[in-house]
């Protein structure tokens, strides 16, 4: 079993990356939607906002004025640039536990991105800016998934990707579907940013054509069992992750067993339907995402960090 802080700091560089890349889409995806100068447009920049808890923000700033933040303001702990910096410490206290190539990515990032041509090359042209943030995240995942050992340093690197991809996917379907939803049903372009938002526009048009329709955008989001950004694959790999992870614990060590959690989130994902969710609302089903997930961060805390030290102590 790998020391505890290495299994901290690499399951906060998936945590940390996953929430880099979320905030540059969702930046990308309202810059864009703006550029129609409509009631749509504007309707998207509110989605991004409203999903990332910024309720103010999302009726006082200019859509520009908000992205620039989301990505460069660095006093706030959660944009882009605070989270590269914050996965990059992470990653350099465990540098001998990734391979050059991945760190070399997520350096490289780091230093673009907290360099004083960051924000010049964000007014210069912000969409391709952020696409290239995008794009060396998808390097560094890559890469990590190429040369890393798929043993447990790299489970937890995945670990913390889905279980953040979990969240925010949850989050921004709230939004969009919840009870205090944003967005219209008959609001094509509202819809269309939404998918955009979860990287998920072509694939659901493969799935369902051009029939951009909430129940299928819901049902694909939350219940596609191949798609990598829907919450029922996202919970199927933490599942899977930690019951990897979990053969390496001497029994009744820890306690907080997050993968039995993950494993009956899970199951309610893959026994629930679209007709029972349409008739109790999706807010039910999604608030218990949101709060599963913070029960399986907190059992892993439990179980492979902050466990008792006499428990690993022999007897």
């Amino acid at each position: 079993m790998m020391l505890a802080r290495v299994a901290d700091s690499l399951y906060w560089t998936g945590r940390y990356l996953e929430r880099a890349e979320h905030l540059s889409r969702l930046s990308d995806v309202m810059l864009n939607a703006t550029l129609d100068q409509n009631d749509s447009g504007m309707q998207a920049a509110r989605i991004a906002l409203a999903a990332l808890g910024d309720e103010e923000g999302a009726r006082t700033a200019s859509p520009y004025d908000a992205a620039r933040g989301l990505v460069l303001n660095r006093d706030d702990p959660n944009s882009v640039v605070s989270s590269l910096a914050r996965a990059r410490e992470n990653a350099r206290q465990v540098r001998d536990q990734i391979t050059t190539e991945t760190w070399e990515r997520l350096n490289m990032l780091y230093l673009r991105m907290t360099s004083g041509e960051a924000e010049r090359a964000f007014e210069n042209g912000s969409s391709a800016f952020l696409h290239e943030v995008i794009s060396d995240l998808h390097t560094f995942k890559g890469a990590a998934d190429a040369t890393m050992s798929h043993g447990e340093g790299w489970r937890f690197l995945m670990l913390g990707a889905h279980l953040e991809r979990a969240q925010l996917i949850a989050r921004l379907l709230e939004v969009g579907f919840g009870e205090a939803r944003t967005v219209h049903a008959s609001d094509r372009i509202a819809l269309m940013s939404l998918l955009r938002m979860a990287c998920a526009l072509e694939p659901y048009l493969r799935a369902y054509t051009a029939e951009i329709e909430p129940r299928h955008i819901l049902e694909f989001l939350l219940f596609s069992e191949d798609f990598p950004r829907s919450i029922r694959f996202t919970t199927t790999q933490m599942e899977l992750h930690l019951s990897k992870v979990a053969r390496h614990m001497e029994s009744g060590v820890g306690g907080g067993h997050p993968e039995r959690l993950a494993g009956r989130l899970k199951a309610r994902l893959e026994f629930a339907d679209i007709e029972e969710l349409e008739a109790m609302g999706a807010s039910g089903l999604l608030a218990q995402v949101v709060n599963e997930c913070g029960r399986i961060h907190q059992a892993i805390y439990d179980t492979f960090v902050a466990y008792p030290l006499e428990l690993r102590l022999p007897a």
